[in-house]
C-alpha cells in the first residue's frame, strides 16, 4: 500500500481531477449550510449553522491533507475518494434537519468520513514509520469524536448540540495538541511535512466553491423576482461583492503562500496555521454574505431588520478578519486595511435605521472594494 503515497521528488504536486470531482460534493454542502442559516437567523440558528460549517470544513480539510500525501492517480485512492463522496452526499443531504430527524444520518456519515479516511491512510503508509505513528494517534482522537457524533445523533434533539459541541471541540483540539495519546506519544510538525503548492491550490479551490455558491444563490433568487430598479441594484451589489471577495483572496499574497510554506523551516506548522484553522473565518464570511444577498434581493426596500443588518455587515467583516488572520499566520504581517475595513463595517451599525437594505448592501460592498483598491494602490507604490 505504500505505493499509494506521492513521490516527493522536489517537484510541485498538482491537484488531481479526482480531487476536483470530490469537491463537487461540497458545493452541495456549502449550499445546505447557507439555506440552514437563512431559515433560522436566530442566535440559536447561527450557533447550529456555525457548528455544521465547522464539521463540513473539517471533513474537507482533513481530506486535503491526506491527498497531499496520497497519489490521486492511483485507482485505490480514487475509489477511496468516491466512497468519501458518497458519505459526503449523505452528510450534506442530512444537514438541513441534522438537529431534528436526520441527526443520526448526519452523525454516522461524518464519523465514517473521519474514521474511514484515517484507516485507509494507515494502510497506505504502514511502511512509513513516522506517518503511521501520526495516523495511529489521529485515529484515537477521531474515534473518540466519532463516538460523540453518533451518540449525538441518537440523543434527543434538545441535547444534541452538547454532544456535537464536545465532538467539534475534540476534532479541533487534536491538531493543536499534536494528537497526544498516552502510550503513543505526540506528533510533531515534522510529521506533517506538506507540499505547499498543493495545499494553497486546494484551499483556493474551496474558496472558489464558496464564491460560486454565492453566485448560484444570487442568480437563482434574481431569476424568480420582478426586475425592478431596486432588485437590479441589489443584484449588482451581490455580484460586485463576490468579485471583491475574489479579488481580496486571490491576490499576489495567495500566490506567494505556496512559496512561503515550501521555504519555511517548519512547513507543517505553517500549513496548519494558514490552511487548517484560519480559512474557516473566510468561508463563514462568504456564506453569511450569500445569505445577506438573498435577503436583500427578496426585500431591497423598506427598513433593515436586525437579522439582515447583521448579515450585511457581519459577512464582509468576517471575511476581512479571516483574510487578515491568514496573512498574519503566513507572514506575521498585520493587514491594517482589512482590519480597518472590518471595524468600519461594525461601526456602520449606527446608520442602519437610516438606510434601506439595498443601500446598506452597497455600503458593505463598497467597503470590500475600497480595501481592495487601497491594498492594490499601496502595493504598486511600493514597487515603484
Amino acid at each position: 500500500m505504500s505505493r499509494l503515497l506521492r513521490t516527493r521528488d522536489g517537484s510541485e504536486a498538482r491537484v488531481g481531477f479526482v480531487e476536483l470531482f470530490f469537491d463537487l460534493v461540497f458545493v452541495f454542502a456549502i449550499t445546505q449550510v447557507s439555506h440552514f442559516l437563512l431559515e433560522d437567523l436566530s442566535w440559536d440558528g447561527v450557533l447550529k449553522a456555525a457548528m455544521l460549517l465547522a464539521a463540513v470544513w473539517w471533513a474537507w480539510i482533513y481530506t486535503s491533507w491526506v491527498t497531499n500525501w496520497l497519489d490521486p492517480q492511483k485507482a485505490a485512492v480514487q475509489i477511496g475518494l468516491f466512497v468519501l463522496m458518497a458519505a459526503g452526499l449523505v452528510m450534506s443531504a442530512a444537514l438541513p434537519h441534522a438537529f431534528d430527524e436526520t441527526g443520526l444520518a448526519f452523525g454516522v456519515a461524518f464519523a465514517f468520513i473521519q474514521v474511514g479516511r484515517t484507516v485507509f491512510m494507515l494502510m497506505a503508509c504502514r511502511e512509513d514509520t513516522g506517518l503511521r505513528r501520526n495516523f495511529q494517534r489521529i485515529l484515537v482522537w477521531l474515534s473518540l469524536s466519532g463516538a460523540l457524533w453518533i451518540g449525538g445523533g441518537l440523543a434527543a434533539p434538545e441535547v444534541r448540540l452538547w454532544w456535537w459541541g464536545a465532538a467539534i471541540l475534540i476534532e479541533y483540539l487534536g491538531p493543536a495538541l499534536y494528537f497526544v495519546v498516552p502510550g503513543l506519544g505526540r506528533s510533531t510538525t515534522a510529521d506533517w511535512n506538506v507540499e505547499g503548492g498543493h495545499m494553497a491550490e486546494r484551499v483556493g479551490l474551496f474558496i472558489i466553491i464558496c464564491l460560486g455558491e454565492t453566485l448560484l444563490i444570487s442568480g437563482a433568487t434574481f431569476a424568480g423576482l420582478d426586475w425592478t430598479t431596486e432588485v437590479w441594484l441589489a443584484f449588482a451589489s451581490a455580484f460586485a461583492s463576490t468579485i471583491a471577495m475574489w479579488w481580496l483572496f486571490f491576490s499576489q499574497a495567495h500566490e506567494s503562500a505556496a512559496h512561503a510554506i515550501a521555504h519555511s523551516e517548519d512547513p507543517g506548522a505553517l500549513a496548519r496555521k494558514a490552511y487548517t484553522y484560519s480559512p474557516l473565518l473566510i468561508v463563514a464570511g462568504i456564506i453569511v454574505v450569500a445569505v445577506s444577498d438573498e435577503l436583500v434581493l427578496a426585500h431591497p426596500g423598506g427598513h433593515v431588520v436586525p437579522a439582515a443588518a447583521l448579515t450585511l455587515l457581519g459577512g464582509p467583516a468576517l471575511f476581512l478578519l479571516g483574510t487578515a488572520v491568514a496573512i498574519y499566520a503566513l507572514w506575521g504581517k498585520i493587514a491594517w486595511p482589512r482590519l480597518m475595513g472590518a471595524v468600519l463595517l461594525c461601526a456602520a451599525w449606527l446608520i442602519v435605521p437610516r438606510v434601506t437594505p439595498v443601500v446598506l448592501s452597497w455600503l458593505s460592498t463598497g467597503m470590500l472594494l475600497a480595501v481592495g483598491v487601497w491594498e492594490t494602490t499601496r502595493t504598486r507604490r511600493q514597487r515603484a
